[in-house]
Parts: C-alpha cells; structure tokens; sequence
C-alpha cells in the first residue's frame, strides 16, 4: 500500500476552534473532520470540511497527515462524538416498547428508554446501533462477545 501524505497544518484559534492551512498557505478557521464510516471505518475516509461543509481535504487513511494532525483529528472527534459501548443489558422493564432499558456500556451504568424495534439497526452481523429517546446512540461491537443474559434480553428485540 503506498501512504501518500497529504501536506496541510492544523491549529486551534484563541476561540479553541479548529483551523487549517491548505498547501497554498490559505488559513481555513472553524474547520471540523468527518468520519465517512465512524463505526465500520473510523481511521479511513475523513474529510476536513468548513463551516459550510464544503470539503478542504480528504484523507483516505488518517496516516496520511503528521502526527501532530492527527492528534488535533482525534480531539476534535472525542469531543463531538459520543458512543458508548453497550456491554450488558441489566434488565427491560417490558417486552414491548416504549421500555426502559438498564445497562452497563463502556462509562458506566446508565438506564434509557427505547421507543421501538426500529430503534435498533443492524450496522453489519454482529454489530448494532440502539437509539434511545433521546438520540443517544449506544454501539454494541459484536453481539456474540455479550453474555447469555444479555443476547437473550436483546433477541426479543430483534
């Protein structure tokens, strides 16, 4: 596989926003990275986008850029992005919905309430997104890595 690098600098203004210099030397202020596939690709196919979201750069691999850029990606991700990891259904409080559903995920205990089935989407065979009323989106990873408890609680939903 050929890394090409892809030339551009990344900063944060006074106002903490993110900020890029293009390979002419044209300063870019409140930019934001984008994922194509958060979940299935999180380190391929990113793009740095304006405010507009028009598109400034795309980077096939995130390796593509110094690391110093990388670090600033990354940042700038973790503080938009939130996804916890489902890892245990504790209990439903029904089989039909809506119901309030208690779980251990990736920070911590929490209960939310699912509206419905629809809220659950299959991302690929073992991997799934479940909505809560609120839009909170929590990931299980791999379906068959969770307890029996678990699947079975969750097979009444799918």
């Amino acid at each position: 596989m050929i890394n090409l690098t892809v030339s551009f600098a990344l900063s944060r203004n006074s106002f903490g926003h993110l900020c890029l210099t293009d390979q002419s030397g044209q300063l870019h202020e409140h930019v934001f990275p984008v994922r194509s596939f958060p979940i299935s690709s999180p380190h391929e196919f990113i793009a740095i986008v304006d405010r507009d979201g028009h598109e400034l750069v795309w980077l096939d691999q995130l390796d593509q850029t110094s690391p110093e850029n990388q670090v600033l990606i990354n940042a700038e991700f973790a503080t938009r992005e939130f996804m916890p990891v489902l890892t245990e259904i504790k209990s439903v409080s029904s089989f039909t919905t809506p119901s309030t559903w208690r779980v251990e995920t990736s920070r911590g205990s929490t209960e939310f309430t699912l509206r419905g089935e629809e809220n659950i989407r299959r991302i690929n065979p073992t991997t799934y997104l479940i909505a809560d009323a609120h839009g909170v989106q929590y990931l299980i990873e791999d379906i068959k890595a969770l307890d029996k408890h678990t699947r079975r609680l969750l097979d009444r939903f799918l």
